[in-house]
């Protein structure tokens, strides 16, 4: 029992550190909830193996070898390489960040991020969980979903991410339904203030989605004039990567 609690803490020690970092002894405690001597013993040995290490003022990040590893598993069905070139066209034509995401639990996680060459831009660390109703990837994602796994969603808790997140079932509802009938998400700083975003889903051989992606960006530039030229583009991509997976059309 003992060795399984220090492998569930390790576990928890690499993801906190992960989507915090860099990030301190105390702070890190406290986001994993376990005392900071069982945290502090966690780190040595995770540094002694080399997936952390430390700064100069003892705040703590993942290594090369952790990112190694991580990009091995993200990518391990080929969404991520099969993508990849789809979406630096896509940025091109768009010159907005672009994400692509896959699904984990009621979560997306974001597997590949494209920076636009502007100083404004949004940004997402990788590794980072995206909620999919707070998101366009997310609700992009949900719409092509079974109604029946819609449902399921629906029932579940629905956090705010900012005062714009749509928390309300029967809204979130009406929207998936607006996102079908387009083909694409737009959502406005639902997931992050003054961050505005398109979204389309990309599915498989059985048709189902297995990702999706987004173009993002500041509200000053991501405005209603560009969201349908930016959606049709991010739907042309999404069927465009859904071929190379191998699905069906």
């Amino acid at each position: 029992m003992a060795a399984t609690n220090s492998v569930v803490s390790a576990v928890r020690v690499i993801e906190a550190v992960g989507q915090r970092q860099p990030i301190g002894l105390s702070d890190l405690a406290r986001a994993v909830g376990l005392p900071k001597s069982t945290v502090q013993r966690t780190l040595l040995t995770l540094a002694e193996v080399g997936w952390c290490t430390t700064d100069d003022v003892s705040r703590w990040r993942l290594t090369y070898r952790a990112f190694a590893v991580g990009n091995q598993a993200r990518d391990a069905g080929g969404l991520r390489d099969r993508a990849l070139p789809v979406l630096h066209e896509l940025q091109l034509v768009t010159g907005e960040t672009i994400h692509l995401a896959a699904p984990d639990g009621r979560d997306l996680v974001l597997i590949e991020r494209l920076d636009t060459a502007h100083r404004l831009r949004a940004f997402l660390p990788l590794g980072h969980r995206i909620p999919l109703h707070a998101s366009a990837t997310g609700q992009a994602y949900l719409a092509a979903c079974p109604d029946a796994e819609i449902d399921v969603y629906l029932h579940g808790p629905l956090p705010p991410s900012t005062r714009f997140t749509v928390t309300d079932p029967d809204t979130l509802r009406d929207r998936l339904a607006g996102v079908r009938e387009r083909g694409w998400s737009v959502n406005p700083e639902g997931l992050s203030d003054g961050i505005a975003a398109v979204g389309a889903a990309i599915v498989g051989t059985d048709g189902r989605p297995v990702g999706s992606l987004s173009v993002s960006g500041p509200t000053v530039r991501m405005t209603a004039d560009v969201f349908d030229d930016h959606g049709r583009a991010a739907v042309d991509a999404a069927r465009r990567i859904s071929r190379e997976l191998g699905a069906p059309g």
